[in-house]
């Protein structure tokens, strides 16, 4: 976490930031999509800290692979958009450990052609689409039987605060998708809450991952733009992400359900930000 504890213990003998992270998920299994870097990766690392076996999943064999090397988990290598490798992904996690227990529904993506709907293409605007919504429906599907004959779950998918929020630097597809992902979380939260399955969205602000930083260090002055409008003065870390996925994931949040779980550094509460 970034905040202004230290990794190591103190002479008082306070617990170390490791040490001191409950052990909520030991035993069960959680898929991960976009585990390959990012909140993907951040996520996957925690949630294995706190027992869960991790199903890595990722279109980039390399970094995949890697990340479930280091967790002790599987790699299964995925297209999203597919309907057959999204199967195979799930259904790889249930013969592995024997259940699926956490969906976290991540893979995103976030391209520079799409901007302003006045000038972003009908190519950028499906393939946009395909990969931040239509993956999270193939997910869903493949996850909840699973979730029904085990009679619990928890499906995290990655939304975003612009699902929440209007922008004038626009990326028209991503939030369009984001808003897609934020509705259908809500209505399977609502669908399959009384099969003990809870359906959450998460939404965060910008977060410091090689996709944010590759997207700003193209254009410094629109990230300034956008960096002075959260309260907070800074963009999210990866981690903390990964902290609010492991609640959602975790019985500590069995009654947060069909909602969207902001995690914005208080942007979307913000009428100004403080000087």
């Amino acid at each position: 976490m970034t905040d202004s504890t230290d990794s190591t213990a103190s002479a008082t003998g306070t617990a170390s930031t490791e040490d001191s992270i409950c052990r909520r998920l030991v035993g069960r299994t959680a898929v991960i999509t976009g585990a390959g870097s990012g909140i993907g990766l951040a996520t996957a690392r925690r949630l294995a800290s706190e027992g869960a076996h991790v199903v890595c999943g990722d279109v980039d064999e390399t970094r995949g692979k890697a990340a479930a090397d280091e967790l002790g988990g599987i790699f299964v290598k995925v297209d999203v958009t597919d309907p057959e490798q999204v199967e195979a992904l799930f259904k790889a996690a249930y013969d592995t450990y024997g259940s699926v227990d956490i969906a976290f529904n991540n893979a995103g993506i976030s391209p520079p052609d799409d901007d302003s709907i006045l000038e972003t293409g009908l190519d950028a605007w499906k393939r946009v689409q395909e990969v931040n919504l239509t993956s999270v429906y193939l997910c869903c599907k493949a996850a909840i039987p699973y979730m029904r004959r085990q009679g619990k779950g928890s499906i995290i998918n990655t939304a975003s605060f612009v699902a929440r929020m209007g922008a004038a630097t626009s990326q028209i597809s991503y939030t369009a998708s984001k808003g897609g992902v934020l509705a259908m979380s809500r209505e399977l939260g609502v669908q399959f809450a009384r099969e003990g399955i809870r359906v959450n969205a998460l939404c965060p602000g910008p977060v410091n991952t090689p996709l944010l930083q590759e997207l700003f260090a193209k254009d410094p002055e629109r990230a300034a733009r956008r960096l002075v409008h959260i309260p907070l003065g800074r963009f999210a870390e990866a981690t903390e992400i990964a902290a609010a996925v492991a609640f959602l994931a975790s019985d500590d949040s069995s009654f947060v359900n069909a909602t969207d779980f902001l995690v914005d550094g208080g942007i979307s509460g913000a009428y100004v930000t403080p000087l």
